[in-house]
């Protein structure tokens, strides 16, 4: 890695994988979109515009990020950014197949109260590792940290709207990954 990052235009640059990552955010918010609308408080809109904001800066810097192929750098990167790419797909199908009005506690969820968050975590580091950009692992780290406080606020309203069943979820099933209590 290098102090100064890397700003070449190629074909064979970060936004490869970036095209991937935003698929599967634009199918999870279709999904969503399907279901009922979530109400969210002022402090959670403001963390989803701070998101937004760096995920588009990512954006755009992965389309001048080179990655580096060849090297241990993009072997590395690439097993993380498919392992990270391969959960979001599996949480994709598992929310689009809950029904509507229950939470999200099957598949995926069993392992990890926030699988898409981790897979977006592990996809994005992927990038970072598969280009050396210490800048894009700075920005993911930053993106990891907001999405941590975002998922408190997150599970305070599903507590509200779920009650008992949720917070016995919670007993059971760790915040980011492990294996789930009986």
């Amino acid at each position: 890695m290098s102090l100064i990052p890397a700003f070449e235009i190629g074909v064979w640059n970060a936004w490869i994988f970036t095209v991937f990552i935003f698929l599967c955010v634009f199918l999870s918010q279709i999904i969503k979109g399907v279901g009922e609308k979530i109400a969210h408080s002022d402090e959670e809109n403001k963390l989803n515009r701070y998101v937004a904001l760096v995920s588009i800066l990512m954006v755009i810097y992965s389309i001048f990020l080179p990655l580096k192929l060849g090297t241990v750098w993009f072997y590395t990167g690439l097993s993380i950014f498919m392992v990270g790419f391969i959960v979001q797909a599996i949480t994709i199908i598992n929310v689009a197949t809950t029904p509507n009005g229950e939470p999200f506690t099957k598949g995926a969820y069993r392992y990890s109260r926030n699988p898409l968050s981790l897979g977006m975590l592990l996809t994005f580091l992927g990038i970072g590792i598969a280009s050396a950009s210490w800048l894009f692992l700075l920005l993911s780290v930053t993106i990891a940290i907001v999405t941590h406080f975002m998922i408190f606020i997150e599970e305070r309203s599903c507590l509200k709207k779920f009650g008992d069943s949720y917070r016995d979820y919670m007993n059971r099933t760790p915040r980011w990954v492990g294996i789930p209590k009986s």
